[in-house]
C-alpha cells in the first residue's frame, strides 16, 4: 500500500518541505556511483552506530538524513514527506518545522543506536525524520483523509482511509519489524522509524496544546483547518479478470 495524497493540501506554499525534498534529491545525485567521489562522500556522511558509541563521526547524526541507498528509497521517502509535511509546516511555521524535522531525525538516530549500539552497518535515509512528521500529523490531523494505492500483482485500487488508520498501521509494522530484525545484519532501520514517530508525537504536543488541544480537533473535525481539496476520479484503469 502506498499513500499517494491527502485531501487537505496546505493553504500556502510549503517552502521548507520543498527545500528538504530538493536537498535530498541533490545529495542523492551527488552520491551516485557514477559521480566522481560520490561513493566516498556517501560512506563519509553515513551514520555508523558503533562510531557514535565511541564518540566518532558525530556529524553522521545529521548528514545521514540526506543520504539514500537507491532510487526507490528516496522516491518513497520524498513521497511521504510531500504528503505529510506541508500541513505541519502550516501549523509550525517554516523555521519551527525545519527544527522539528531535524530533531525528529536525531531522535530516530538515537533510537536505532540504542537498539544496536555496536552495529557497523551504515544507516542512511530521511525516513526517521519523516516518521516524526507522520507522528505529528497523526496528533494534529487524525481524521484527515489519505488516498491509498493498493497493488496486488495486476490489481490496482485507490481507496481513502482516515489518517489515524494508515499511520497507526504503519507504526505497528515498524514495531513488529524491529523485534523481528533482532540480531539481523542490515535491512530496514525499524527502530529509527519507531523512534522518529514517537519523537514527532511528543514534539508536536506543544503545538497541539497552543491550538486548543481537543478543542482543535472539535473545531476542525480532526482535519487541517481548511476545506478539503476536490479531486477528479482516479485515472488508474480497472483491470478486469
Amino acid at each position: 500500500m502506498f499513500p499517494i495524497r491527502d485531501h487537505n493540501p496546505s493553504t500556502r506554499k510549503p517552502v521548507v518541505t520543498y527545500g528538504l525534498i530538493s536537498a535530498n534529491v541533490a545529495m542523492y545525485l551527488l552520491t551516485l556511483p557514477g559521480f566522481e567521489g560520490g561513493q566516498t562522500l556517501w560512506v563519509w556522511l553515513a551514520l555508523y552506530p558503533v562510531a557514535i558509541s565511541h564518540g566518532e563521526l558525530i556529524w553522521g547524526l545529521l548528514t545521514h538524513m540526506f543520504l539514500h541507498a537507491g532510487i526507490m528509497h528516496i522516491a518513497g521517502n520524498m513521497l511521504f514527506l510531500w504528503i505529510f509535511g506541508d500541513n505541519l509546516e502550516d501549523q509550525m511555521g517554516r523555521l519551527g518545522f525545519l527544527c522539528f524535522y531535524l530533531a525528529c531525525g536525531l531522535g530516530a538516530a538515537f533510537a536505532q543506536i540504542a537498539a544496536d549500539p555496536l552495529a557497523s552497518v551504515p544507516m542512511v535515509g530521511a525516513s526517521g525524520a519523516i516518521a516524526g512528521v507522520m507522528g505529528g500529523y497523526l496528533l494534529l490531523f487524525p481524521r484527515a483523509r489519505i488516498d491509498i494505492l493498493l497493488i496486488i500483482v495486476v490489481f490496482f485500487k485507490v481507496f481513502t482511509l482516515p489518517a489515524w488508520t494508515m499511520l497507526i498501521l504503519w507504526f505497528a509494522i515498524q514495531i513488529f519489524g524491529g523485534f523481528s530484525m533482532v540480531g539481523a545484519e542490515g535491512g530496514v532501520a525499524y527502530w529509527a522509524h519507531a523512534g522518529g514517530f514517537i519523537a514527532g508525537l511528543i514534539l508536536t504536543i506543544p503545538v497541539f496544546l497552543r491550538r486548543g488541544g481537543p478543542d482543535f480537533w472539535n473545531r476542525n473535525h480532526g482535519k487541517p483547518p481548511h476545506d478539503d481539496a476536490v479531486y477528479g476520479p482516479s485515472r488508474i484503469p480497472k483491470v478486469r479478470r
